[in-house]
């Protein structure tokens, strides 16, 4: 797999599959990117588990907080480090060593490790670097073009017109979800 570039179809399929969410490096402070990744996540169906050995046991958006991976009592579908390169590789390796593997390992921004990638790859799992599952289920979904920004997504559809009072989202099929 390239890594420079991920076609959006590959992209679009691994967040498709994912049901169960590992957020290696999740924050309690609330102006912190993965807190706000993990509430998006959450916003989204997703089942999220954060792992941070510091806050182990406590509870963020009001999900419990574990100190490793093994702690997790059921199997995540993917493990998102919100870590910085270097440790990327210790943590793919206690991905590895579960007993039920993830099926993906998503590095987020900034996040890139050659060497984990190639480890996972090697033992049969997708992997992600340096992009964020919030920004690309946003783009993907052309809910992020609300807000002005590119997306390069190119439709003849009219975007959805908000309706006031009303909390409204697109899924990744470009099907609405929300409204009346």
């Amino acid at each position: 797999m390239n890594h420079d570039s991920y076609p959006d179809a590959h992209i679009r399929a691994i967040l498709g599959e994912v049901k169960v969410v590992a957020m290696v490096g999740a924050s309690a402070n609330a102006v912190r990117p993965s807190y706000f990744v993990l509430k998006y996540l959450l916003d989204r169906g997703y089942r999220v588990h954060p792992v941070n050995p510091g806050l182990a046991g406590q509870e963020i958006l009001g999900c419990r907080v574990y100190g490793r991976l093994a702690d997790i009592p059921e199997p995540v579908d993917m493990v998102d480090i919100f870590r910085n390169s270097e440790a990327a590789g210790a943590i793919v390796d206690e991905a590895l060593a579960l007993p039920v593997r993830p099926k993906v390992v998503w590095m987020q921004l900034s996040v890139r490790n050659d060497e984990a990638a190639a480890k996972a790859e090697a033992a049969g799992l997708k992997v992600v670097m340096d992009r964020c599952p919030k920004i690309e289920l946003g783009r993907l979904s052309s809910e992020i073009s609300w807000m002005g920004v590119n997306s390069r997504t190119i439709s003849s559809k009219r975007a959805p017109q908000l309706k006031s009072g009303k909390f409204q989202k697109l899924g990744l099929r470009q099907t609405f979800q929300g409204g009346d």
